[in-house]
């Protein structure tokens, strides 16, 4: 599920204690791999548009 950036801050707010290293590196790869997919349709979307 990809979620947005307003999803990814609600989520991170509302961590009850200060995230372990790597509790806070498994968010940041979640959020990367989040966008990074947001990218690929962008991308793919654009070149389909370019294709017609």
């Amino acid at each position: 599920m990809r979620e947005s950036t307003d999803d990814w801050a609600e989520r991170v707010s509302n961590l009850p204690t200060k995230p372990s290293r790597k509790e806070a590196t498994e968010i940041v790869r979640e959020v990367y791999e989040s966008a990074q997919k947001d990218l690929d349709d962008q991308r793919a979307q654009a070149e389909f548009e370019r294709e017609e």
